[in-house]
């Protein structure tokens, strides 16, 4: 319910926004010769062609409000529903504890005003929400710094609320803060994962974007429109493509996206084509050359972001330090051994006894059934190569007639697979019982036995077979430097429906990047793709 209050509020707000808009253009009349109307339109209903209209840099006036005005909608409803949020939680930690949220029922508990200090702490809260940047365009729905920082700023208060209370003597129920801090962490992080699910929605309508100009040599932006165009729900859409010298001559677009003179001068693209974000690739401007364009764009009210050119590397590794007045950016090897390994192997033996433990009926039904309805043993082993190129015994529950290996050859035409792995949505060699078991992933809950026995571990790259690992090249051989995982990242994106090249990439960007923090997003989406067997056959 109170997701669909909020959602309604941001559309009434939506509303409003376009009949300001339109009693604005009717006392300004046009701005750098696109309409007010034009531009609040984009807001709803993304234009696939831009209006190109180049104009000097010093004549051109631009307003920036109608372009990112959704961003200030969705800032303001971001806020609302905290203050909503945090204020539920407060009177909810308030009442569970104490029974009441009146003042006068608290008395008995001590001289502390319960009802002054919830309204404290609210404040406090909504205020290091703010302070925190928690609502910047910059995190607004891109990975896990939004959270990172809602996290940040809500442990923040709570500890300075336990440090005040054990200074000044003030007993404060421990109960009450104990209740509050979860219950905050939750319902500020559901609410910012609600608000992400409808932006992400939006994004993939084309609304909700950031229009880019890409700037770089031909193959640079190239694979910078390639990567974006992958993922609509980033939120950059790429509107024009600027290529320096002779490679823009005779290429009117770039993937299908215009190409545009800019006559030594960045900015008559960027105007042409309506941007608000220039995206430069490597090794196209000079550092003084970007200094300047900088300060250009910065009068345009126009953001500007720069390609490093380094692919498949996440945000913890990277570190930009001022070098002599030149930025470097600093990428950390990735780490392997030592505590992220001891936090690793932890975390597996625990979550696999839990698993192994909670699912034992489960188990047990599934080797009773495959027992009474076909020949053959309950368990089978399949040969796969773990880490460092050491091979081993993969357990699953037998979900094909005994003889399925000795008929490959008999449908190995018939791969609906991503050419290198052998894979059929409607295999004959697959049981009644094993295709229950498969679309619900009930088979490979034996590999739980595996990952005791430090032959996989719960998360990794998919475990590869023998005839794979033949055909690996220098690069994809890196995926066995940590050992395979029974969920990862394939798992969660697509499984049997990825192409070869996505799953490789998948894999290779897990083994550069693991931590325990994607370890456990990775555990809590795999859930959801085993229940809705995505991939799945």
């Amino acid at each position: 319910m109170l997701a669909t209050n909020a959602t309604f509020q941001f559309l009434v707000q939506d509303s409003l926004l376009q009949t300001e808009l339109a009693l604005a253009e009717t006392a300004e009349g046009v701005i750098a010769g696109v309409s007010i109307a034009d531009l609040s339109k984009s807001s709803a209903e993304q234009l696939s062609a831009p209006e190109l209209v180049v104009q000097s840099p010093r004549s051109a006036v631009r307003s920036a409000a109608p372009l990112r005005s959704w961003q200030r909608r969705y800032a303001r409803w971001l806020l609302c529903s905290d203050v909503v949020a945090a204020t539920a939680v407060v009177a909810a930690a308030q009442g569970l504890r104490f029974g009441a949220i009146t003042g006068d029922s608290l008395a008995h508990y001590s001289d502390i005003d319960y009802a002054f200090v919830s309204t404290v702490i609210l404040a406090a809260w909504i205020a290091a929400l703010s302070i925190h940047r928690t609502r910047s365009p910059q995190v607004l729905g891109h990975g896990l710094e939004e959270y990172r920082r809602v996290w940040t700023a809500t442990l923040s208060v709570f500890a300075t609320i336990a440090m005040i209370s054990a200074l000044a003597n003030l007993d404060i129920a421990r109960g009450y803060l104990a209740l509050a801090l979860p219950l905050g962490l939750i319902a500020l992080t559901t609410n910012r994962m609600l608000a992400r699910r409808y932006i992400e929605a939006r994004r993939r309508s084309g609304q909700f974007t950031n229009s880019v100009l890409a700037v770089g040599h031909l193959s640079s932006v190239r694979a910078l429109t390639e990567s974006l165009a992958r993922h609509p729900e980033e939120g950059y859409r790429v509107v024009g493509v600027c290529v320096p010298g002779g490679d823009g001559v005779q290429i009117p677009s770039v993937n299908g996206i215009p190409t545009l003179p800019h006559h030594g001068d960045i900015t008559e693209a960027v105007l042409a084509a309506d941007a608000d974000t220039v995206a430069l690739t490597s090794g196209h401007l000079q550092p003084e050359e970007i200094r300047d364009l900088s300060w250009q764009l910065e009068r345009l009210d126009v953001d500007l972001v720069v390609s490093p050119g380094i692919v498949d590397v996440a945000g913890p590794r990277l570190m930009v330090r001022p070098v002599g007045g030149q930025p470097l950016i600093h990428v950390d090897k990735p780490q392997y051994e030592g505590a992220k390994r001891f936090q690793k192997r932890a975390f597996d033996v625990c979550f696999s006894v839990l698993v192994l433990v909670a699912a034992a009926p489960v188990m047990l039904a599934a080797a009773l059934a495959i027992k009474l309805t076909s020949r053959g043993p309950v368990f089978y082993l399949s040969e796969r190569i773990g880490l460092d190129g050491q091979p081993f015994a993969m357990i699953k529950f037998r979900s094909m007639v005994i003889d399925a290996d000795q008929r490959l050859h008999e449908i190995a035409a018939q791969n609906d697979g991503n050419g290198v792995l052998f894979k059929m949505r409607r295999d004959p060699r697959v049981t009644p019982v094993g295709r229950f078991l498969r679309r619900y992933s009930i088979d490979e809950l034996p590999q739980f036995i595996n990952v005791l026995r430090r032959d996989m571990s719960v998360v990794g790259p998919r475990p590869p077979l023998p005839t794979e690992v033949d055909r690996y090249d220098h690069q994809v051989s890196r995926r066995m430097l940590v050992p395979p995982g029974i969920t990862g990242l394939w798992q969660v994106s697509g499984r049997s429906d990825l192409s070869w090249e996505d799953s490789v990439r998948l894999d290779l960007s897990y083994v550069e990047n693991w931590s325990m923090v994607s370890d456990l997003v990775i555990v809590a989406s795999t859930l959801k793709a085993v229940v809705l067997g995505s991939g799945a056959y």
